[in-house]
């Protein structure tokens, strides 16, 4: 339920209709039945019912307009809104149950205290709040009403939270662990793979095979025109003739006219290309052609151009061999496959701690090296990641890691301690991330605990009525 207590303005709908309304009421004629004195039922909250009254009352300050909720009605506006009002009600009633309240007092000196309404001195301008009051429709009442329930609210989150301080022995030992060095060993796997040019013809023949459905690439047959002012209107300048012109290509697209009829009056070169298929080789018209095949006859811009195509023929084809491209696209897929297994029979060797120092020293030859990771946070030598994980690992451990395309096998040969200063910006930092897990995980507890206390009960039928007002 937590999860759920937020303003529509957090909504994905918000960020265009959320504005401020002209008059606070401007609801109350429009849902005539649903005035004051008729306590239809919209929701109930374990024995506390949700009225229609509370909804409008809830929407009117949400500030949404009724054009907004009326064009939003199938993005579910109206379960967001009741959504966000039930998930208020929830926390009032937390906030009775724990007998929390806050004196009028204290909801003064917060607005004295608010620097929105304190002159360039830091004094306190009456004058600066009611101008805030009036440019937001809203009265002296109201505000500090809403001041003293989001105080009653921050109460309970404190109070829920309470507790949540690590003992400082805690802190000190998880700092020293993520800011140790890590002593290891380690060498570039890249030695141990085959060669590109090692796989035989049987080799790709038969990754060809199994894999035959996959690889297969769907290849097009086209023709197509590139139109500009020289060749449409015999001028190099970009003006309204062109661009008629190129109205009317459309206009024929639209009227389902043939690639031919449409340049039959054009003396435009036709350049045919016939099984095309995408490839390392980039060419820009064809590959942007062949991204838009889905619409058979088109007009497209490609740069300062446009491009009139047509698509005459589309199929599936196996790839081509012969060709030295699609060929060297096929051995570096055999070659990454090939990279992939390797690397997961090692992986497996090492969690079934079939893996030891023999065996490292044998596939590290001579191409060991050493190194020191300075923190959990120190990624220069491999990726973040793979940092994370070697801080989660004993002494003598291996572990295969990477940084970026390389990958790296290591052992961790030791551990050292670093000093540290616990007034460190960095301590400081850990300290405070550490207390705000903690409260996450309490609050999360505590969301748990919300949904087994509280039986929430919607009125489905009163939900379809007020929706039906705003059709």
């Amino acid at each position: 339920m937590i999860s759920n207590f937020r303003k529509f303005s957090s909504s994905k709908i918000a960020a265009v209709f959320v504005f401020l309304i002209a008059a606070p009421l401007v609801f109350a004629g429009f849902f005539g039945g649903f005035g004051s004195n008729n306590q239809n039922n919209i929701a109930k909250i374990n024995k506390t019912n949700v009225t229609t009254q509370e909804f409008i009352d809830y929407v009117n300050q949400s500030g949404i307009s009724q054009e907004a909720i009326r064009d939003n009605l199938d993005n579910n506006i109206i379960e967001e809104l009741l959504s966000g009002l039930i998930s208020t009600t929830l926390i009032d009633l937390e906030v009775k149950d724990f007998g929390l309240s806050i004196n009028e007092i204290t909801v003064l000196k917060n607005i004295k205290e608010n620097k929105n309404f304190h002159d360039e001195n830091g004094i306190f301008q009456r004058v600066k709040y009611e101008k805030f009051l009036l440019s937001n429709n809203m009265s002296a009442p109201m505000f500090e009403l809403q001041l003293k329930n989001r105080e009653l609210q921050k109460h309970l989150f404190d109070f829920i939270g309470a507790g949540t301080i690590t003992p400082n022995f805690l802190i000190n030992n998880k700092f020293e662990e993520n800011n140790k060095s890590l002593d290891i060993e380690y060498f570039n796997m890249e030695n141990l793979y085959k060669n590109k040019d090692d796989f035989t013809a049987n080799e790709i023949e038969e990754f060809l095979n199994e894999n035959k459905d996959q690889l297969k690439r769907e290849y097009i047959d086209f023709r197509y025109v590139v139109l500009n002012p020289k060749n449409l209107i015999g001028i190099e300048e970009f003006n309204q003739d062109f661009f008629d012109e190129i109205d009317s290509i459309e206009n024929k697209i639209s009227q389902e006219s043939s690639f031919n009829s449409i340049i039959e009056d054009k003396n435009i070169e036709v350049v045919e290309v016939r099984e095309f298929v995408p490839s390392s080789n980039k060419q820009t018209n064809e590959d942007l052609i062949y991204s838009k095949k889905t619409s058979k006859l088109d007009l497209i811009e490609s740069g300062d151009n446009f491009l009139l195509y047509n698509i005459d023929n589309e199929y599936d084809r196996a790839p081509d061999l012969s060709d030295e491209i699609i060929k060297e696209e096929i051995v570096e897929l055999i070659y990454q496959k090939s990279k992939f297994d390797y690397n997961r029979e090692i992986i497996k060797k090492i969690q079934n701690k079939k893996f030891d120092n023999l065996k490292f020293e044998e596939l590290a030859g001579s191409n060991k090296e050493y190194s020191s990771i300075k923190s959990i946070e120190d990624d220069k030598l491999i990726d973040i990641n793979s940092v994370k994980m070697l801080y989660a690992l004993p002494v003598n451990s291996f572990a295969l890691v990477n940084k970026e395309d390389k990958i790296f096998l290591v052992k961790i040969i030791g551990t050292n301690k670093n000093s540290f200063n616990k007034n460190d910006e960095k301590y400081i930092k850990f300290v405070n991330s550490q207390n705000t897990n903690n409260r996450k995980s309490i609050l999360q507890s505590y969301d748990q605990l919300l949904n087994s206390k509280y039986q929430v009960q919607l009125n489905q039928k009163t939900i379809d009525r007020l929706k039906n007002y705003f059709k």
